[in-house]
């Protein structure tokens, strides 16, 4: 456990410094926390590829995982995952997924590009 806590904190820290490879590294890892976390750190990291990184993590089969990345992907302005966090929104089959990713998709459908 506090290997993964390590790792989680090192996410983090890398997505604070707009580390976006050294993130992404981490977007596979068998962890369902450390890619919670790393949705986190995307959502740091306002880029189109960090918008790329969250499509991923939206497709993940743990609920708390596509959740958050939902949120990172609204904080971003990613416009690019409109349409992934519009199915969440209103198809996935967690109550709590619709919420948040409801919520993100009412924030990206009013958002202008600014990369």
């Amino acid at each position: 456990m506090a290997r993964e806590d390590a790792i989680k904190e090192k996410i983090l820290k890398l997505g604070a410094k707009q580390k976006l490879g050294g993130v992404l590294k981490y977007s596979s890892n068998p962890s369902d926390e450390v890619r919670v976390t790393v949705a986190i750190a995307l959502g740091m990291i306002p880029t189109y590829e960090s918008g790329m990184g969250l499509i991923e993590l939206l497709r993940d089969p743990v609920p708390r995982v596509r959740a958050t990345a939902a949120d990172s992907a609204a904080k971003i302005k990613a416009k690019h995952c409109e349409q992934y966090v519009k199915k969440l929104a209103f198809a996935d089959s967690d109550p709590d997924v619709r919420q948040i990713a409801k919520r993100a998709f009412d924030q990206l459908k009013d958002t202008v590009i600014t990369y």
